[in-house]
């Protein structure tokens, strides 16, 4: 799969993923982060979570923390949305270990970055999946057969012409 298509990729894991696909957040000021009791948990989570029940207490408080938001954010969903999150969690399980690794790998390479170089990744992303299907794949093959050099280049118009339709 092509850099393109794998940064895609997990863009939309990104984009959709309840919490298996969310890393737990930094404690704050170096608080080490609290562990969530399950008594506290509300009843339609405890519903969703019910397998965890038997072990929560044994759980990371990162990971209790990261499954109660993932248990919230499913909640607010639409079918819809439920249903988009299963089918792109099901690709995900298909992937091969090896794949998986290098999107969380570019996954966490993408949470480094500042916050503005993170909205112009989602602003070209939007773009790009607007564009039919035929230039899509003429970017994709430019981009493959593209010098770091010329991909600089390409990079560099984009943010050029961005900067050009914000003003």
């Amino acid at each position: 799969m092509s850099r393109i298509c794998t940064l895609l990729a997990v863009l939309l894991l990104a984009a959709a993923a309840p919490g298996w696909a969310q890393q737990a957040e930094p404690p704050s000021a170096g608080a080490p982060p609290a562990a969530v009791p399950w008594e506290s948990i509300p009843a339609p989570q405890q519903q969703l979570l019910g397998h965890f029940q038997g072990e929560w207490g044994s759980l990371s408080p990162q990971r209790q923390q990261a499954l109660t938001r993932g248990a919230s954010r499913w909640l607010s969903m639409t079918p819809e949305q439920r249903s988009d999150a299963r089918e792109r969690f099901q690709t995900w399980q298909r992937l091969p270990p090896e794949q998986r690794a290098l999107i969380r790998q570019r996954w966490q390479r993408f949470q480094s970055l500042p916050p503005e170089q993170q909205r112009a990744v989602r602003q070209n992303f939007r773009y790009f999946s607007h564009l039919p299907p035929q230039q899509r794949a003429q970017l994709r093959e430019r981009w493959v057969h593209a010098t770091p050099q010329q991909r600089q280049q390409m990079l560099q118009r984009q943010r050029e012409r961005r900067q050009q339709h914000s003003r």
